[in-house]
C-alpha cells in the first residue's frame, strides 16, 4: 500500500512538472466559470475525470491552488478535504486510519483512496459507491472482506440487495475506531445496538422475511439481561454468530450450526455438550414450533401466568375482605360524629381525586408508550380521549369550586380558614422543634394546619398551570397561530414537570396524611362521609374549640340523623 501511494505521488508530481511550461503558456485560457480550466485538461486527463465526478462543480485550483502547491498525501484529509468537509475530516482524524497517518504511516488510507481516487470521486450516497465499499476496504483488509463476501450479508449484497449491511454500516464511515474502544460501534457493549439497527427494524425484517423477535428475545434472555446490567464478558450477537463470517445455521461452516454449536457455547461454558446446546437463546415462548423444548417452555409460561393470576388474585381478594371487615370494626369502635366536610365539599373532592389520577395514568402512559401502563389503554386514540375527558372534568370541578367559595357560606368560610397568617410560621417552627425532640410541646392547630393550607394553595396554583398548559397543547394549532411556536413547546415542558411535581406531592404528602400517618391509620374517612371522631379531631386541631364543643353535645344515637349537618364555623 505504501509503495502504491509513493508511486502514485511520483507520477502525479512528474506530470505536474512536465506540464509547467505548457500550462504557463496557456494560463490565459483559464476562463472564469469553467468547471475545469482548459489549460489543465489539455495536459491532464484528471481534469476530464473531475468533470464526471461528485466534484464536477469545483475547479482544479480549489484543491491544487497552483503547480507549486500540489497537495502532499499527508495533507489530503485536513488541509485539503477538510476545507469543505470539516466534520468528516475531524472524524477521520480520530479514527484508526487518521491516527495511523498521524503516526507516520503514509500507506494508511486517506480520503482519495476510499472515495474512488483523487479525481474520480463518486457521490457517497450513490448505489455505485455503496456497492464498491467492500472492494475499497478489501485493498487493505483482504482476508476480512473474503469472509464478508461468503457471509449472509455479503451474499445478499451479491444478489443485489443494496440494503444489506456493509463494512461502513457496522464500523462507521470516517470515525472508525478499534473494537476495544468503548465508543466503537463494534465494541462488545455496543454490538447489540449495531446488529439491532437492522434486526430490530420491523420494516426490514418484514421486507426480507427475517425473524422479527431476535432483539426482543435476546434482551429477555440471561445474556441480554446481563448485558443491560453492564457485564463486559457476557455473550453478545457476535460471540455466537461470528463477526465477518456470519452464516445461516444450515451452513456447515456456521458457528451456530448444530455440529459447531457445542464448540461455540464452550467458549464461555467449558464442557458444553450436545445436551447443553438444546437450550434456546432466542426463546419466543410460543408453542407452535416443532422444537419440543420450546413447546414445553411455552406451556410452562402459560401455566405460571394463570397460576400467578389465580393465587395472587385470591390473596388480594382475601386481604380485601379482611381489610373491609377490620375497617368496619374500627369505625364502630371509634364513633365519628364531628363533621369535617359537607356533602358538596366531598363531591368536589371525590371528582377531583378521580379526574386527577385518571390524568396521571393516561399522561404517564403517553410519556412511556412501551410500558404496561400504555398497553392498558388499548391504543393511543382511547388513551388520548380519556385524558382529554378527565382534563375537562378537572377544569369543570375547579370552576365549580370558584363559584362555590364565592357564593356558598361554607365555601367562603373555607377560604377564610385557609388564608395563611403569621401563626402558620410559628406553627412550622413549633412542629419542627417538637418532632425533632427539642421541645415537649405539641403544635396547636386551628381548623386547618399549615400543611393543609400549603397543600390547598399549591392545588389552586397547580390547577391554573395544568389547565392553561394543557389547553395550549390541546389547541396547539389555534394558539400556535397567535404566539411564537416555542410557547407551545414551553407549555408542554411545564405541563410535564408540573405533572410530576403534583403526582409526587399527592403521593408523598396527601396520601401519607390521610392514610399512613399513625394517627389516621388505616384511613381518615372524612373524605367518604365527612365525619371524624372527636378524639382524633381534638388531637389534630385542639384550637378549633367551637367545632369540638358542638360535636361533644351531639347524642351518638342521633349520628345517622346528623348527616345533613354542616361543619361549624371555625373559631379564629
Amino acid at each position: 500500500m505504501q509503495n502504491r501511494a509513493i508511486h502514485s505521488l511520483g507520477l502525479g508530481l512528474g506530470s505536474v512538472f512536465l506540464g509547467l511550461i505548457t500550462c504557463a503558456a496557456g494560463a490565459n485560457l483559464y476562463a472564469a466559470g469553467d468547471a475545469v480550466p482548459p489549460a489543465c485538461t489539455s495536459c491532464h486527463e484528471e481534469g476530464q475525470k473531475l468533470a464526471k465526478s461528485a466534484h464536477a462543480a469545483l475547479t482544479c485550483d480549489t484543491c491544487h491552488e497552483s503547480h507549486e502547491k500540489v497537495p502532499h498525501p499527508a495533507n489530503i484529509p485536513k488541509p485539503v478535504c477538510g476545507t469543505c468537509h470539516a466534520d468528516q475530516a475531524g472524524d477521520y482524524a480520530k479514527g484508526v486510519h487518521g491516527q495511523a497517518r498521524k503516526g507516520g504511516n503514509e500507506g494508511a488510507p486517506d480520503c482519495s483512496l476510499c472515495h474512488g481516487g483523487a479525481h474520480e470521486l463518486l457521490a457517497p450516497k450513490s448505489q455505485a459507491f455503496r456497492a464498491a465499499v467492500p472492494d475499497t476496504c478489501g485493498m487493505c483488509h483482504t482476508e476480512v472482506v473474503e469472509q464478508f463476501r461468503s457471509s449472509v450479508h455479503g451474499q445478499a449484497l451479491a444478489r443485489g440487495i443494496t440494503q444489506a449491511p456493509l463494512c461502513t454500516d457496522c464500523h462507521g464511515e470516517h470515525k472508525i475506531l478499534k473494537h476495544t474502544n468503548s465508543a466503537s460501534s463494534v465494541n462488545a457493549s455496543n454490538i447489540r445496538d449495531t446488529c439491532g439497527s437492522c434486526h430490530g427494524d420491523v420494516r426490514l425484517t418484514r421486507k426480507f422475511g427475517m425473524p422479527s423477535d431476535r432483539l426482543v428475545s435476546f434482551d429477555s434472555s440471561f445474556h441480554g439481561l446481563a448485558a443491560k446490567s453492564g457485564s463486559q464478558t457476557v455473550a453478545n450477537c457476535a460471540s455466537c454468530h461470528g463477526v465477518h463470517n456470519i452464516l445461516p445455521s444450515s451452513d456447515p461452516r456456521s458457528t451456530i450450526n448444530h455440529a459447531n454449536l457445542a464448540k461455540t457455547c464452550g467458549q464461555c461454558h467449558p464442557g458444553a455438550n450436545d445436551k447443553f446446546i438444546t437450550s434456546t437463546v432466542h426463546l419466543d415462548g410460543t408453542t407452535n414450533k416443532a422444537d419440543m423444548g420450546t413447546k414445553v417452555i411455552g406451556l410452562i409460561s402459560k401455566f405460571y401466568i394463570w397460576m400467578i393470576v389465580a393465587v395472587i388474585g385470591g390473596m388480594l381478594l382475601h386481604n380485601l375482605l379482611v381489610f373491609r371487615k377490620k375497617l368496619a370494626l374500627h369505625r364502630i369502635g371509634h364513633p365519628r360524629i364531628l363533621f369535617r366536610m359537607t356533602l358538596a365539599q366531598r363531591v368536589q373532592h371525590l371528582t377531583l381525586l378521580i379526574s386527577f389520577f385518571t390524568l396521571v395514568l393516561t399522561g404517564f402512559a403517553l410519556k412511556y408508550p412501551s410500558s404496561w401502563l400504555a398497553m392498558a389503554f388499548i391504543n393511543e386514540h382511547v388513551r388520548s380521549l380519556i385524558h382529554r375527558i378527565a382534563g375537562v372534568v378537572l377544569i369543570t370541578v375547579s370552576m365549580f369550586h370558584i363559584w362555590y367559595i364565592s357564593t356558598n357560606p361554607d365555601g367562603r368560610q373555607l377560604v377564610k380558614d385557609m388564608l395563611p397568617d403569621w401563626t402558620d410560621v410559628t406553627d412550622v417552627r413549633d412542629a419542627m422543634l417538637y418532632y425533632l425532640g427539642i421541645s415537649e410541646q405539641r403544635p396547636m392547630f386551628r381548623r386547618f394546619s399549615y400543611a393543609e393550607k400549603a397543600e390547598y394553595w399549591a392545588l389552586v396554583w397547580g390547577m391554573f398551570v395544568m389547565a392553561a398548559t394543557g389547553l395550549m397543547a390541546w389547541f396547539k394549532v389555534i394558539i400556535g397561530g397567535r404566539v411564537p411556536g416555542w410557547w407551545i413547546d414551553a407549555a408542554i415542558t411545564i405541563h410535564w414537570y408540573e405533572a410530576i411535581l403534583a403526582t409526587l406531592a399527592i403521593v408523598v404528602w396527601h396520601i401519607y396524611a390521610v392514610m399512613f400517618d399513625p394517627d389516621a391509620y388505616p384511613m381518615n374517612w372524612a373524605w367518604f362521609d365527612g365525619k371524624m371522631s372527636i378524639e382524633h379531631y381534638e388531637h389534630e386541631h385542639p384550637l378549633d374549640t367551637l367545632a369540638i364543643e358542638k360535636a361533644s353535645g351531639f347524642d351518638t344515637e342521633t349520628e345517622d340523623a346528623a348527616d345533613e349537618e354542616k361543619p361549624v364555623e371555625s373559631q379564629k
